[in-house]
């Protein structure tokens, strides 16, 4: 029975050191690079997306940081977001939103519903560049 034990345990051991992840790092402990499956944001996205009633947003890149413009109804306000595996993530009003590509139909807005290119953070907003 010991030896059972002995040997499942052992199995445990190999089977979990086994499925530990890479590091990254080279024998000496320097950093590695490690190829990414992660999404980026297009470039396609950058620029001007109109919405209803002169409402539009505006996203702009420098390096890896994002700008989002928003003018909405009561005026113009600027966001500043990061890549957050293929969506813009920014902070408004002490929420963490997010930028996504979709269409009209996903925004909830029937001014918007017959369009196929759009940015949407949430239902009720979204802007279109068809």
């Amino acid at each position: 029975m010991r030896a059972h034990s002995a040997t499942g345990l052992l199995a445990i051991v190999l089977i979990a050191t086994g499925c530990q992840t890479h590091t990254g790092r080279t024998a000496e402990g320097a950093p590695q690079a490690v190829a990414t499956t992660a999404r980026v944001i297009p470039d396609e996205w950058l620029g001007r997306w109109d919405g209803p009633e002169g409402t539009f947003l505006h996203l702009s890149r420098t390096g890896a940081k994002y700008t989002i413009l928003i003018q909405d109804l009561d005026g113009p306000r600027t966001f500043d977001g990061v890549d957050d595996h293929g969506r813009v993530r920014f902070v408004r009003d002490g929420k963490t939103e997010y930028l996504v590509a979709g269409d009209g139909h996903a925004s909830g807005m029937k001014w918007l519903a017959d369009k196929k290119n759009c940015l949407l953070t949430r239902a009720g907003e979204g802007w279109c560049r068809d």
